[in-house]
């Protein structure tokens, strides 16, 4: 009797495959580039749409990242315009945080979101004037037709992980061959086109995630070396509190909750006697978790967000994939 995780991707496989059928996925009258992973937990992705999305405005081009808004509290029913692009018209608790700061971060983008994310794009098509989609964590999303499908993964996850439940895959490996761009995170390019080489990726490029200055939320931003308490409701949030210490700062105590986590008042409270008892100078961030602080109050205590961008040195061969994959939309 096979193991739990190779039922698991026996399915995924299969889905892949019915989907594959003509007629079986929907295709959009603009492009559609897809960023996406295969594993659960954060890889990088979302730093390395913002950056797509940014390119893309400064193009000329007028794009609508497409997500499904997921573990959002106020599910509104069928599309949500988080950004038409020039506004942000709704909230983060309809919009979903990664949306929500999206919308934030590249003004000129619009920002859709659906769990149907071929009526997304319509709606960016027929109302937004979109002429190209950058679908949001949609390696999986095999219902909507793609031009080009980038995958962000961290370097050697694809040579120690398994499928779910045994490990973080989300399907198996075989599946990059689908790809067009490998973005290998913590790898240089030699060893990310190895990577590539062994998936049957034809390109592939090295990034490194980087922290930017810390940007504040309440009561200021703390000196290099400060001593702060990190709070993160983030897949793999031990990345992220090795980056805060790799910065210069000294963390006296962590607050890790689940990816996604809404922080309620009494969450916030009892961070803040976390910090009162470290002697900290307050909490450091994600921009993803500053999104879902409680603000109905004034914060118990001060709080600044660090940003995440990734840095890919040839970050030209991911946008000319691009550009080509635009060029050749049918």
């Amino acid at each position: 009797m096979p193991v739990l995780h190779i039922l698991y991707g026996r399915l995924a496989l299969a889905r892949r495959a019915w989907y594959a059928q003509p007629g079986r996925s929907h295709r959009l009258a603009r492009p559609v580039v897809s960023v996406g992973n295969l594993s659960v937990g954060g890889t990088g992705k979302t730093p390395c749409v913002a950056a797509l999305a940014a390119w893309l405005v400064a193009e000329g081009e007028r794009p609508a990242i497409l997500s499904r808004g997921y573990a959002r509290p106020e599910r509104s029913r069928g599309v949500t315009v988080v950004s038409d692009g020039t506004r942000i018209l709704a909230d983060v608790r309809h919009s979903g945080d990664e949306p929500f700061m999206l919308a934030q971060a590249v003004p000129g983008a619009a920002v859709v979101v659906c769990a149907n994310r071929y009526e997304a794009g319509l709606t960016a098509e027929r109302t937004l004037g979109a002429t190209v989609h950058l679908l949001d964590d949609g390696f999986q999303h095999v219902r909507l037709a793609r031009d080009l499908d980038i995958v962000v993964t961290p370097a050697g996850e694809l040579a120690r992980e398994h499928v779910l439940p045994k490990g973080r895959l989300r399907e198996p490996h075989a599946v990059l061959a689908r790809a067009g761009v490998l973005i290998v995170v913590g790898a240089t390019d030699d060893a990310a086109e190895a990577e590539a080489r062994a998936a049957g990726v034809p390109l592939a490029v090295g990034a490194t995630r980087r922290l930017g200055a810390p940007v504040e939320v309440q009561g200021g931003t703390p000196e290099p070396g400060a001593t702060v308490v990190v709070l993160a409701g983030i897949g793999q949030p031990d990345q992220f509190v090795a980056g805060v210490r790799a910065a210069g700062w000294r963390v006296a105590d962590t607050c890790l909750f689940a990816d996604h986590h809404w922080y309620s008042r009494a969450d916030l409270d009892g961070v803040a006697r976390r910090v009162a008892a470290a002697g900290a100078w307050g909490v450091l961030t994600t921009d993803k978790d500053a999104v879902r602080l409680d603000r109905s109050q004034p914060l118990p205590c001060r709080v600044a967000r660090v940003p995440l961008t990734l840095e890919v040195p040839r970050w030209p061969v991911v946008t000319g994939a691009v550009r080509q994959a635009m060029d050749g939309h049918a």
